[in-house]
């Protein structure tokens, strides 16, 4: 009974941890002033686009820190990877804050943040996910929509910053506050017991995916044919929003006209609604399953991003009904996914195994933003880098069919 009660610590700390490192997403607030800071320092000509591959580097990293770290919280446990992360994520930003060339910065923001949110982000959702099987998706959803809602918090507060005191300080004040939350935090998480069964709660034995009995190892899991699809749904999923997310301010006032304030409110209202999308899709999941959720996200996704599309130069209207639905799709999708993981291959790997599918997620993070800066070097436009995230979307959604298919064939060999 103790334990059943103190997940809900556990996660409250996990909750607070993932507000600080789903900072990241508020990159592009800090991307035009970093840009003109560093074209007056280097003398060259940087612009936001020019340092997309910032926030390309730190998705890319991601996955190999939550891999290595969550073999590291299978082993001894959660808490010490939260707080070596917590260093590296902090540490990072401090560092940026320094960054005198686009090559420090990739050091500092790219590299030791990214492997920071990798160490971190792996362990609170893994780790709470294992605190709560009756509530899977739930909790999914809540650790998840913290890391999102993050953006809505730090982009005014960082916009404060750089414009009272520079964007470097800015980088330095707000890494000084998340190294201390952070670690200070990490003291409360606790490693789930195997096997874990909350207090007055019976696992469903019905179900085909019975608690710890189907569990997989990662060489087990990239053994079955399914993970590879599981893995395309990722990256179909993670392309557009990480491709509207890396650019949301740029988005803003280069379409749109906005100023460098109102195209902040912009990234705000994206991590808003990205954030609800998280909380309702991990509640609705519990209900009609985690695949049919994914399938659902993926239509709303078709339906923002060809908003986006048709919002041309100066359609405020269509741009953030664009920009909300993909923010509520793309909270979705990301708050589905680890329950998703879970169900398939069982919880007791799911540290390494989800680090291993976040790979699709780091693929998305590189090709997202790089296929957005070079159409509209090519065409001195957005527009087809919209229509090309749609096209991958309706391929997630034909990719869903396919896992549905393999899944109830799958449930019916183990009878």
């Amino acid at each position: 009974m103790e334990l059943t009660k103190k997940r809900w610590i556990i996660l409250i700390s996990s909750c607070f941890i993932n507000l600080c490192i789903g900072s990241m997403y508020a990159w592009s607030v800090f991307a035009g002033p970093m840009a003109k800071y560093l074209s007056q320092v280097t003398g060259a000509t940087l612009t936001a686009g020019t340092l997309a591959i910032v926030f390309t580097v730190t998705n890319s990293v991601g996955p190999i820190t939550m891999i290595t770290g969550g073999r590291i919280n299978d082993t001894f446990g959660p808490q010490k990877v939260i707080f070596f992360g917590g260093i590296l994520f902090g540490g990072g930003m401090i560092l940026s804050g320094f960054a005198n060339g686009l090559g420090m910065l990739v050091i500092g923001y790219g590299i030791l943040t990214g492997l920071g949110i990798g160490m971190v982000y792996g362990c609170t959702i893994n780790n709470s996910i294992k605190f709560f099987p009756d509530k899977r998706g739930f909790v999914g959803g809540i650790t998840t929509a913290c890391y999102g809602f993050s953006t809505v918090i730090i982009s005014p507060v960082a916009n404060i910053l750089i414009n009272n005191f520079g964007v470097t300080v800015a980088f330095k004040i707000i890494g000084a506050t998340f190294l201390i939350i952070v670690c200070g935090c990490s003291v409360l998480i606790e490693k789930c017991p195997a096997g874990f069964v909350p207090e007055g709660w019976t696992p469903p034995v019905s179900q085909g995916n019975k608690l710890n009995k189907n569990d997989k190892n990662w060489k087990e899991m990239i053994s079955t044919p399914i993970f590879y699809v599981m893995m395309l749904v990722f990256l179909c999923g993670a392309f557009y929003g990480l491709m509207c997310s890396s650019m949301a301010s740029p988005l803003a006032q280069g379409m749109i006209g906005m100023s460098v304030t109102a195209a902040t409110t912009v990234v705000s209202v994206l991590a808003l609604f990205s954030t609800c999308g998280r909380i309702i899709a991990g509640y609705l999941s519990d209900k009609i399953g985690r695949n049919n959720t994914l399938s659902a996200g993926f239509v709303l996704a078709v339906v923002g991003l060809t908003c986006l599309y048709f919002s041309g130069q100066g359609d405020v209207m269509k741009f953030y009904a664009g920009i909300i639905v993909v923010g509520l799709s793309f909270g979705a999708f990301m708050s589905v996914l680890p329950g998703f993981v879970a169900d398939q291959f069982g919880t007791t790997h799911n540290s390494v195994n989800y680090g291993i599918m976040f790979i699709g997620f780091a693929i998305s993070g590189y090709f997202g933003p790089t296929v957005m800066k070079n159409v509209y070097a090519a065409d001195q436009s957005y527009q087809r880098a919209f229509l090309i995230a749609a096209i991958l979307c309706v391929i997630g959604f034909g990719l869903t069919f396919i896992y549905r298919y393999m899944h109830k064939k799958e449930i019916a060999g183990n009878k």
